[in-house]
């Protein structure tokens, strides 16, 4: 339990009674002897955990590792410290209360400059202290990595709000939630920040990224800090080992290599596209490429952007438009091609068999924009990756033998036995 007590004043408090209420007994007397470590490391007399032991206790860097502290000591009632008392207020607002309780805390938490105004330059700041918390700080995320890359993830904010006297907006809350919206990735890590570092905490995760060793990192549009972003769009443990199964330039533009290469590993695919205009955009397929006339796939599959802004875009579960794979297909109906969402001939996101050109349209299924500048673009560069998921090897169903094709072959030959392979088409 620890020798630490809390102040009559502050341990009789109403808003550290009401916030104890949201902890099991348990809870709160683990919570009190991890504090008790942490404070008589502080030189407080175990009275409360001092600056430098909360940073790096908690690993925030940066601007936004200051701005925690504070909002945290604020519910203190020492000077320059976070009490036993501050820190269960903090954490029962902060991972404990309602949405938008937990908003409005995450919301201050990015006003670093602490002056009531969220601006572009305060975003800049906590993004900065996100990279190098999570990047510049760990080996194997630094590798691969690209700083500039957070600026697409700047791009991807709206300031709509007035600020008195000064002539650039700032973000209202209302623009900083739906901020976090298309980038999840960013909520998870803000949201988390006060929990354990040892307990895999939501949003510190970077996936592994796989390619063959002779080729080198420029060419790949995926880096480790869009792998970020587009893990943001996955539960928590999904996001783990990526392998690279097609680039258009060691493979060659080919529909039928893509299908061969993509459709014999990981059932779940990241697709990524670089248009001759250099727009950077892809979506997340979470079932295998299969033959179909129609729309498959569930509601795990998203769209995304990266460049020059980064965003995500989810099912809003207005129809079931998500994935298509059409192979040799002779209808007009049936676009040959593999894409996501809106319908035939006008999708979210369609890349014609040909891998010769594609296009993007608004769609319902994911409410995003065209994901390209023009509705209609021309690939430049197409890669693709198998996502592994954590214990996959080991619990993993066995896949459907062979490629799309070999698998169209054998549906043909199937066909024709029994009369019907005219009327496939």
């Amino acid at each position: 339990m620890g020798n630490s007590q809390a102040s009559p004043s502050s341990a009789s408090s109403a808003s550290f009674v009401m916030a104890s209420r949201a902890f099991s007994k348990q809870a709160l007397d683990d919570l009190r002897a991890h504090f008790s470590s942490l404070a008589a490391q502080s030189g407080t007399q175990g009275r409360a955990i001092s600056r430098p032991v909360f940073l790096d206790y908690f690993g925030v860097r940066g601007a936004l590792g200051d701005r925690l502290f504070q909002l945290v000591a604020k519910e203190s009632s020492v000077e320059d410290g976070v009490t036993f008392e501050g820190l269960i207020v903090s954490k029962a607002t902060y991972e404990r209360g309602t949405k938008d309780e937990a908003d409005e805390f995450i919301f201050q938490l990015c006003d670093v400059m602490g002056d009531s105004i969220l601006t572009r330059s305060d975003l800049a700041a906590v993004l900065a202290s996100i990279h190098e918390t999570i990047f510049a700080d760990n080996k194997e995320a630094r590798e691969g990595s690209n700083k500039s890359t957070f600026e697409a993830f700047l791009n991807s904010a709206v300031f709509s709000k007035d600020a008195g006297g000064v002539s650039e907006k700032s973000m209202s809350l209302s623009d900083f939630r739906n901020w976090c919206i298309v980038m999840p990735s960013l909520r998870k890590f803000l949201g988390s920040l006060l929990m354990p570092p040892d307990s895999g905490r939501a949003g510190f995760q970077v996936p592994l990224l796989h390619y063959p060793e002779n080729m080198s990192s420029e060419l790949l549009l995926l880096n480790k800090e869009y792998a970020w972003h587009i893990g943001g769009g996955f539960s928590q443990h999904d996001v783990q080992e990526w392998k690279l199964l097609y680039h258009s330039s060691l493979h060659g533009q080919s529909f039928n290599t893509f299908l061969g290469n993509v459709t014999n590993g990981d059932a779940q695919t990241v697709l990524v596209i670089k248009d001759t205009e250099g727009s950077i955009y892809g979506a997340y397929a979470s079932q295998p490429w299969e033959r179909h006339s129609d729309f498959y796939g569930d509601m795990k599959t998203f769209l995304f952007k990266l460049y020059p802004e980064a965003s995500i875009f989810r099912p809003t579960g207005a129809n079931k438009s998500l994935q298509w794979c059409a192979v040799n297909f002779t209808s007009e109906n049936i676009p040959n091609g593999i894409g996501f969402g809106g319908k035939p001939h006008h999708f979210g996101l369609f890349l014609s068999a040909g891998f010769d050109q594609g296009h993007s349209f608004t769609s319902s299924t994911f409410t995003n924009p065209p994901l390209s500048n023009t509705s209609r673009f021309r690939p430049e560069v197409i890669e693709c990756w198998g996502i592994q998921v954590k214990g996959s090897n080991d619990e993993k169903p066995e896949l459907v033998k062979g490629t799309v094709l070999e698998r169209f072959k054998e549906d043909r030959n199937m066909l024709k036995l029994i009369g019907m392979a005219s009327a496939s088409d």
